[in-house]
């Protein structure tokens, strides 16, 4: 399989997240069971079936952290000689040519993509328009809306 881009700080992310499964959730989820087991009758206890559920859950989701870790290609940002080029893990700012509406987006990793916080992935359209412009281009993007224009204004290696 490819490797799959992330940010320094999606990784940080998924490694802290990762470390309270298996140190925190994990060890809480044994106890649950344990102490659930003593309560009797495990075909009608639902305590006991909650637990376990909980306890899938979290297998489950150690499995696809450590999956996804496996797989990334870490970009530090920070560590990249700042230039004008737009690239994987840049902070930019571009302006809509329309209306003049300033925004700023930082380009990661799918799983860290969160449209609300200004994080766009480096598949979404935006984004696959921007990567490799440089300061001052302008780039239309198809949206759903119809086709929108925007200029580079600068690019931010944070």
């Amino acid at each position: 399989m490819n490797k799959v881009p992330m940010t320094k700080a999606g990784a940080d992310a998924l490694e802290a997240e990762l470390d309270d499964l298996k140190k925190v959730q994990r060890p809480r989820i044994v106890e649950a069971i344990a102490e659930a087991r003593e309560h009797g009758d495990l075909k009608e206890n639902a305590e006991y079936h909650a637990a376990r559920e909980q306890q899938s859950f979290c297998e489950g989701r150690i499995q696809e952290i450590e999956g996804k870790l496996s797989f990334a290609q870490i970009i530090d940002i920070t560590t990249i000689p700042e230039g004008s080029k737009v690239i994987f893990g840049t902070t930019v700012d571009i302006i809509n040519v329309d209306t003049d509406e300033t925004v700023t987006y930082k380009i990661v990793g799918d799983d860290e993509a969160n449209v609300k916080a200004g994080k766009i992935s480096y598949s979404s359209p935006i984004a696959r328009g921007l990567i490799g412009k440089e300061v001052g281009d302008e780039v239309t993007i198809q949206t759903p809306s119809g086709e929108v224009t925007y200029e580079i204004d600068s690019v931010k290696h944070i």
